[in-house]
């Protein structure tokens, strides 16, 4: 017992003679220092961003949670912006490496050509080029990878693909805030993210933690889509809010970003996203495809903002 207390003295006047009693730990000019030292030790460590050849500005349009109607979302966005400006060039990037969407919703199959640089070219249908994992494997194929296999198949999607010249690449973005996320937004200059979400809480809780990852890798929150925002019954033109009343307002105006468009539940843009056929190039003249070219408007608009 002796001994362990002559040890412990012995500790204590070391350390003592180690720290002057002058020290003050809650040094607020210390603690500044250390943080600026650990940011440039993060900013050693991420990758250069580096802009996609041919691409002037990229969009991303994601969500906190998966079915929200953000690849429908996604879909008619890219169609919306073309549709809205015949003279702009539109690709679209399906991202999901897990669940890929964009095959079934623009109608397109096979495997992509390769180039004399031995690039992919993109499979084309309504004038976008697109790219997709869903065009490397089998339809039903399930895609069973760790993250450094999707992260490669990422970088191949982005990188090993003839895009052409495009005004705009819009990427659909898988669900959640996980690597790919931190991978694209980390290595492609993004000019801006659209936030899609339901009116329903639990899917607004989700959608706020994709709007603060964003800020934190500084992407440009451009704005919120409302989707399924409501159901007006075909036969009496009654309208039930069946996820809740302006939810995605309300998450807007907390967030201080811009509230972009409300598109409704209806059947008619369920049903031609199920035949490959979007609703803005197959029924351009009803008000489903008008919410959608009024969202593609408003991004278009918050994105000059940012320039300026």
């Amino acid at each position: 017992q002796s001994l362990a207390l002559a040890c412990r003295s012995r500790f204590s006047r070391t350390l003592l003679r180690k720290v002057p009693e002058t020290a003050d730990f809650n040094d607020s000019a210390g603690e500044r220092a250390l943080q600026e030292r650990q940011r440039q030790h993060m900013a050693r460590g991420l990758p250069k961003q580096k802009p996609i050849a041919g691409v002037k500005e990229v969009i991303v349009v994601a969500s906190g949670k998966g079915g929200v109607g953000k690849s429908t979302t996604a879909v008619n966005l890219a169609l919306g912006l073309m549709a809205n400006d015949q003279s702009k060039s539109v690709g679209l990037l399906d991202a999901d490496v897990y669940g890929p969407s964009v095959p079934k919703l623009m109608n397109l199959k096979g495997n992509p050509e390769l180039t004399d640089k031995n690039l992919m070219r993109p499979l084309v249908n309504f004038g976008i080029p697109c790219m997709s994992m869903g065009f490397l494997v089998e339809e039903v194929a399930p895609i069973v990878w760790r993250g450094l296999m999707v992260m490669s198949a990422i970088e191949k999607l982005v990188r090993q693909v003839d895009w052409g010249n495009l005004d705009y690449l819009v990427i659909d973005m898988p669900p959640g805030t996980g690597d790919v996320q931190l991978s694209i937004t980390q290595n492609i200059p993004i000019a801006g993210a659209v936030i899609v979400s339901t009116p329903q809480d639990i899917a607004l809780l989700d959608a706020r933690r994709g709007a603060e990852m964003f800020r934190k890798v500084n992407v440009p929150v451009l704005g919120l889509v409302q989707n399924m925002s409501v159901f007006q019954c075909p036969k009496c033109n009654h309208q039930t809010h069946i996820f809740g009343l302006d939810g995605a307002k309300e998450l807007a105006q907390t967030l201080g970003v811009e509230m972009l468009g409300d598109i409704p539940l209806h059947l008619n843009i369920r049903e031609t996203s199920d035949k490959g056929q979007p609703v803005v190039v197959s029924s351009p003249d009803s008000p489903e495809a008008e919410a959608y070219r009024r969202v593609a408007a408003a991004v278009v608009r918050r994105l000059a903002e940012h320039l300026r």
